[in-house]
């Protein structure tokens, strides 16, 4: 990557109107992990596909539960998204200690937005290099958001960020307006086999390079079983080879 006078901190715009490190960051997300988000009318599904530095070590996890009622996953730098769990769990749980009830994922969403633009003000910060995709469960139903680098952030029915994710938000976007009356088991294979369709064969899809969490109506935050991933990849292997 050349040089540029432009991109020694984040509060120096180019003569393009430009701010590089803010555009850096946001580079890092699609290179990273892909995850993938969706929701129903009672469910919120998280699912990522992971990697790992070689074949002989253990793939890095990007899925983590922030509380009972909400979880995140993350694309990019895993130390940025690392601290971004951290924050997300004190603020979580000082909100829990002062209230006496769960924090509001939205108003969790709002908090990291806020942290995150101050990493673009000041020119001794840089700006997170990683993006999340969050679910939550409040009284209003499951919820799936998406925050950015440069503070931004947006609510979706679905949505697929990380790595060669157009080809999982093609089929989010075919099937979406399904997913509000999919029952549990139909919404994680619609969230598997849109991290399948982007695989594209760069690596093995088992139960441990598939995470899926899930949150809702009557349900904690919680991991799918790895034996059920597998399931699901074996009928959606065999559902390819008779389309075949």
């Amino acid at each position: 990557m050349l040089k540029s006078p432009y991109d020694t901190d984040c509060i120096t715009w180019s003569p393009q109107g430009r701010l590089y490190q803010v555009e850096y960051a946001m580079e890092a997300i699609k290179q990273g992990s892909l995850c993938v988000g969706l929701k129903s009318n009672q469910f919120a599904i998280l699912a990522t596909l992971n990697r790992a530095p070689s074949k002989l070590a253990e793939y890095q996890q990007k899925v983590y539960m922030i509380d009972d009622h909400i979880g995140l996953c993350f694309s990019g730098l895993t130390a940025d998204g690392r601290l971004i769990c951290k924050f997300l769990r004190t603020e979580a749980l000082n909100y829990k200690y002062t209230y006496g009830t769960n924090c509001n994922p939205g108003r969790l969403v709002n908090r990291l937005s806020e942290k995150a633009q101050i990493k673009t003000q000041r020119s001794s910060k840089r700006p997170y290099g990683a993006g999340c995709l969050i679910a939550g469960f409040d009284e209003h139903g499951p919820h799936i958001y998406e925050t950015n680098p440069d503070a931004n952030f947006y609510e979706y029915y679905a949505f697929a960020i990380g790595s060669r994710n157009q080809s999982a938000k093609t089929y989010l976007e075919k099937n979406f307006e399904t997913f509000p009356e999919a029952s549990r088991d139909e919404l994680v294979k619609h969230a598997i086999k849109a991290v399948k369709v982007s695989a594209q064969g760069d690596v093995e899809l088992n139960g441990k390079s598939v995470s899926v969490a899930i949150v809702g109506q009557g349900q904690q935050f919680a991991f799918i079983d790895e034996n059920e991933v597998e399931r699901v990849l074996e009928s959606l292997n065999q559902e390819m080879e008779v389309e075949v």
